[in-house]
């Protein structure tokens, strides 16, 4: 007789990844009110290291210059620490950003056990809805920008707006995390240098009805996530986990969740290649690879 040696013992965490997919699992969880319960049924769901990505030419971190020639760090400027990303702050910036809402909910995970990273810093910036960055496209502002401190259960909140898509890019957020909000700001390496990716299925829509947005549907459509030169040589499974989960509508506003596992042993040297036929009109030619060797072990101009 032949004998099937299933788990049986292992009880519903160690089941239910197995049985459902891994998004629809989440839906489940939510609707049963369990995907909260210390993070541990959904960790168990959704824990696949995010690969090392480039900063991009617009970090503000210390590790780049302005067109000026000048070190840009907005994590040394006052009031960084901060949950609204649309206004900017402190005295020598003005201004603000108009788009459609957008709130932010990360967790940051050990991506070994799956455990929450309380504690851990995030610092996180994007593009407006025509893809410019303040402090380098827009000198005088310093809006999209923000470090937060992660809760017990690692989770961070940011209020802000929807990015737009420029040339040569898919929509994206881009972060750093570090182990504590004083290591970002002192100007340490980060644990993770990574982006988060925005669905198609959501940003298009946007983008085709909402004048704010300039030409980001038409960026859209002459790229795709596989095509793309940071997002493209990721597994299927690290773009579905590095991919915001967006509900809502254009009109309230939407909520974007995503799990961001960090494996502290990943190798930290970002390889891609540029776009098929290169950096179209318009596109940002520093959206590539930082020199060989990965991120530098300290980022220069810091100190």
């Amino acid at each position: 007789m032949t004998q099937h040696h299933d788990s049986h013992d292992h009880g519903l965490a160690h089941d239910l990844p197995r049985m459902l997919g891994r998004r629809r699992l989440l839906a489940v969880l939510g609707g049963l009110g369990l995907a909260s319960a210390s993070g541990t049924l959904a960790a168990a769901a959704e824990c696949i290291a995010l690969p090392w990505e480039t900063a991009g030419p617009y970090p503000a971190d210390g590790s780049n210059s302005n067109r000026a020639g000048d070190v840009v760090n907005v994590l040394k400027q006052e009031g960084i620490l901060r949950e609204d990303l649309r206004a900017s702050f402190g005295d020598d910036f003005s201004g603000d950003v108009d788009g459609v809402l957008l709130d932010l909910e990360l967790t940051l995970l050990d991506a070994e056990g799956c455990t929450p990273l309380a504690g851990y810093a995030i610092y996180a910036w994007h593009c407006d809805g025509t893809g410019e960055y303040s402090l380098y496209d827009v000198t005088d502002a310093n809006w999209l920008r923000g470090l937060a401190v992660a809760d017990d259960e690692g989770k961070v909140k940011f209020t802000t707006i929807v990015p737009g898509c420029y040339p040569g890019r898919w929509p994206h957020i881009h972060f750093e995390i570090f182990k504590t909000a004083e290591k970002a700001v002192s100007g340490e390496a980060s644990e993770l240098t990574a982006q988060i990716a925005l669905p198609e299925s959501v940003v298009g829509p946007i983008y085709s009805k909402d004048d704010r947005y300039g030409d980001s549907l038409t960026n859209l459509q002459a790229n795709s996530i596989s095509q793309d030169n940071v997002f493209g040589d990721n597994t299927d499974a690290e773009i579905e986990q590095q991919t915001l989960v967006m509900t809502g509508d254009s009109t309230e506003g939407y909520r974007g969740s995503v799990v961001i596992p960090v494996d502290f042993k990943a190798d930290r040297t970002v390889s891609m290649a540029p776009p098929p036929g290169g950096m179209p009109p318009g596109g940002k030619p520093g959206d590539m690879p930082p020199p060989p060797g990965g991120q530098p072990p300290k980022k220069p101009g810091s100190e």
